[in-house]
């Protein structure tokens, strides 16, 4: 059974999770601010976070975003009392992978957590074959999650792997926005185009000879994307 990390400092929340979650048959570890869960989350071994946004030291977003930059690509739900759109896409912008508003049910949570498993396991398991392949600059591990440019280890989020392989599985064929919407981030409620966009962009500047001038990851302006292999 799955490891998750709960990070969130209202003690009845907190709990709550946690009791719920251990009678779903999950382990728990717990952190009560953003400092102690992020470096739980670092030196830890975990399948998944619960990450609350509004925490003391460290929000959740800083939390996620230094993970991520730190090549952590444990997948992470956000947990947060906002509802407007800019917070749920610069959530999913920096690296988060779901995201449930409070208040939530459990049950809800619980469904969104073994989606999220059942995801990554499928993943896991389509990379039996260790797959090795080179993208533009970048020497591509995706069983193992890893990329490089040479001899220099090229940090990326497990939602940009996610893209690339997509991409990659679809090579020279025209993928659009709500393609990756509905096969990468699977929500039944969506971010935004724009958010696949700066994803995008993100993965050229690490892909591309020139980023200015991608010749790998190409716009098919008005209906998405084609990787070119």
């Amino acid at each position: 059974m799955a490891d998750i990390l709960i990070i969130e400092d209202e003690p009845m929340m907190r709990l709550g999770l946690k009791d719920n979650l251990e009678f779903e048959g999950y382990r728990i570890d717990l952190a009560v601010n953003g400092k102690e869960g992020y470096e739980k989350a670092i030196d830890g071994s975990y399948d998944l976070i619960l990450l609350d946004v509004m925490l003391p030291e460290l929000s959740g977003f800083e939390v996620c975003k230094k993970l991520r930059q730190n090549g952590n690509s444990t997948p992470v739900i956000l947990l947060t009392a906002r509802g407007e759109e800019i917070d749920k896409v610069l959530g999913l912008e920096i690296g988060a992978d779901d995201y449930v508003t409070k208040p939530f049910s459990v049950r809800e949570l619980i469904a969104r957590i073994k989606a999220l498993l059942r995801r990554v396991k499928t993943e896991d398991q389509g990379n039996t074959e260790d797959l090795e392949v080179r993208i533009g600059r970048l020497d591509i591990h995706f069983g193992n999650y890893t990329a490089a440019d040479g001899d220099e280890e090229i940090k990326m989020s497990h939602k940009e792997f996610e893209i690339l392989q997509y991409l990659y599985q679809h090579k020279n064929q025209l993928v659009s926005r709500y393609d990756l919407l509905e096969n990468v981030w699977g929500y039944e409620e969506k971010p935004t185009t724009r958010t696949v966009d700066n994803f995008m962009v993100k993965l050229r500047q690490k892909v591309e000879a020139n980023p200015n001038q991608p010749r790998i990851i190409l716009t098919v302006h008005g209906a998405g994307y084609k990787l070119i292999y």
